[in-house]
C-alpha cells in the first residue's frame, strides 16, 4: 500500500505537512449556488418550497407537510422493533453519554462584595434546538445520542430532529436513538432545505434557536448561510485520525485503528507518527493482510493512498510538537506511558490514550461527545457538549454605596470617550457629599 511518507528533519516538513494536511472540496461554486436558492426558497415561501424540495431530492411523494411528521408513537415502535441485543446496546450507550455529560453543566453562581453589591452569572439553556441527522442507508444512530443527550442534560426543552428518507426509507435505528434520547418532534426532510426550515421556521417546522448534527457539503453550506439568524454547532470537514506510537503496539491494531477512519470516506486522513522506522513496515504488512476483510475496501485504499501520512519523529517529544501542530479531530497515544505524553498535547478534540484504548469505542460508547473539530480548528475550539446548549447573562446589583463609587469612574471614563448620556446616567446614583 503506496502511503506518503514524511521525516521530520527533512528542511521543508512543516511546508510539506501543510499541504498535506489540506483538501479540494467539492465544487464550492455550484454547492454555493444551489444552496443559495434552496434556502431562499424555503425563506419566501415556507412549507410550499419546503415540500416541493423534499419530494424533488428525496423522492417521497408525500401530499402534505403534515405527512413529514414521526409521531412519538411511531418513535417508540421503531424502539421496540429493534432487536433486544442492540436496543441493550443503545441504552448503555446513552446512559453513559449522560452520565459524562452531567459533569459538565454549568450552574449559576453568584458573589457579594465588600460594600454588599452582587455580582455573578446566570446560566440558562437553550430554548429550542434542530437536529440534523443523515438518513437512508447513512443512519447514524450514535449521532443522535452525541447530539441529543447534551441537549437534553442542558435543560433545552423542545429539541426538533430532521431526517431525510430518501424513497421514504426510514431507519429504525436511528428513530430508536430519538426515542431514548428525549427528542420532542422528528421530521422526515433533508438537505439544505431541512436546515432553511429549522433556521427560518414554516407553518409546518417551529423555528429553532441553534442547530447542531452532521450533514453533507449541501447542509454545511446552508449552516454557514444560516449562522446569525441561529447559532450552529460547527463546519466540520473530513474526518481524521492521527496515531502517536512508540513501535511497541501490534501493528495490526494500529492498523486497523487507520482504517477505522479511512473507512468514512475518500477524504478521511489517518495519519501515524513514531520515532521506529522499522514499524512502518510492519504497519503495511499489517495493512495489506487486513485490507482484503474489509467491506469499504476500496474506500479504505483510497483514503490512506490519497491522503494518509506516515510521519517519522525523532522522538516521542517531536511527535507531541507535531500533533499540535496538527490539531487532529482523533489523536490516540499509543505508548508505554500516556499520561506523561498527554500533557505535552495543547491541540486536539478527543484523546485517547493507552494501547488498550481505540477512538471507534469513543465513536459509541465511551461518554465523552464524538462531535469533535476538524481540520486543524482544535487549535480554537473543543469538542461539542453541554455547554453549547447553555447561555450565560451577567448580574450585576449594586447597593447604593457602589452605585455612587463605580459612577464617578463609568462617568470620568464615559466623558473620555465623548459618551455624554453614559456619563450623566452614572452621575444620576452619585451620593452627594
Amino acid at each position: 500500500m503506496n502511503i506518503k511518507k514524511l521525516n521530520s528533519s527533512d528542511v521543508n516538513f512543516y511546508k510539506e505537512l501543510k499541504l498535506s494536511l489540506s483538501f479540494d472540496a467539492e465544487d464550492n461554486d455550484e454547492i454555493f449556488q444551489t444552496t443559495q436558492f434552496i434556502v431562499s426558497e424555503v425563506k419566501k415561501f415556507g412549507d410550499k418550497a419546503l415540500l416541493d424540495f423534499t419530494n424533488k431530492y428525496d423522492r417521497v411523494g408525500a401530499k402534505k407537510n403534515s405527512d413529514l411528521e414521526i409521531s412519538q408513537d411511531e418513535l417508540n415502535d421503531a424502539l421496540n422493533r429493534i432487536p433486544s441485543g442492540i436496543r441493550s446496546c443503545l441504552e448503555i450507550s446513552a446512559q453513559r453519554i449522560e452520565e459524562y455529560h452531567h459533569k459538565q453543566k454549568a450552574e449559576s453562581w453568584s458573589y457579594k462584595d465588600k460594600q454588599s453589591s452582587e455580582y455573578g452569572q446566570k446560566i440558562s439553556p437553550i430554548d429550542r434546538v434542530g437536529l440534523y441527522v443523515p438518513g437512508g442507508k447513512a443512519a447514524y444512530p450514535s449521532s443522535v445520542l452525541m447530539n441529543a443527550i447534551p441537549a437534553k442534560v442542558a435543560g433545552v426543552k423542545d429539541l426538533v430532529m430532521v431526517v431525510p428518507t430518501p424513497n421514504g426509507e426510514k431507519n429504525d435505528l436511528v428513530l430508536a436513538a430519538a426515542k431514548l434520547a428525549g427528542v420532542n418532534r422528528v421530521f422526515t426532510i433533508g438537505g439544505a432545505q431541512a436546515i432553511a426550515a429549522l433556521a427560518y421556521g414554516t407553518e409546518t417546522i417551529p423555528q429553532v434557536d441553534k442547530i447542531v448534527g452532521p450533514g453533507n457539503a449541501y447542509v454545511a453550506e446552508a449552516k454557514r448561510k444560516v449562522f446569525g439568524e441561529v447559532g450552529i454547532d460547527m463546519i466540520a470537514g473530513p474526518s481524521e485520525i492521527l496515531i502517536i506510537c512508540d513501535g511497541r503496539t501490534n501493528p495490526d491494531w494500529i492498523a486497523m485503528d487507520l482504517f477505522s477512519q479511512a473507512e468514512h470516506d475518500e477524504m478521511a486522513q489517518s495519519i501515524l507518527i513514531s520515532p521506529d522506522k522499522n514499524f512502518f513496515e510492519s504497519v503495511v504488512n499489517s495493512m495489506e493482510r487486513l485490507i482484503e476483510e474489509m467491506e469499504r475496501k476500496d474506500v479504505i485504499v483510497t483514503s490512506l493512498q490519497n491522503r494518509g501520512i506516515f510521519i517519522l519523529a525523532k522522538d516521542l517529544t517531536e511527535a507531541a510538537s507535531i500533533s499540535n501542530f496538527i490539531a487532529p479531530e482523533h489523536l490516540e497515544l499509543s505508548v508505554d506511558d500516556p499520561e506523561n505524553l498527554v500533557l505535552k498535547i495543547n491541540h486536539a478534540g478527543a484523546i485517547f490514550m493507552g494501547r488498550n484504548t481505540c477512538e471507534a469505542v469513543g465513536d459509541y460508547c465511551a461518554g465523552p461527545n464524538h462531535v469533535l473539530p476538524t481540520s486543524r480548528t482544535a487549535r480554537f475550539s473543543s469538542p461539542l457538549g453541554v455547554y453549547d446548549f447553555q447561555k450565560r447573562s451577567s448580574l450585576i446589583f449594586l447597593s447604593p454605596e457602589s452605585a455612587s463609587e463605580l459612577g464617578e469612574i463609568a462617568a470620568v471614563l464615559a466623558d473620555g470617550e465623548g459618551l455624554s448620556a453614559h456619563a450623566r446616567s452614572a452621575k444620576y446614583r452619585v451620593i452627594k457629599k
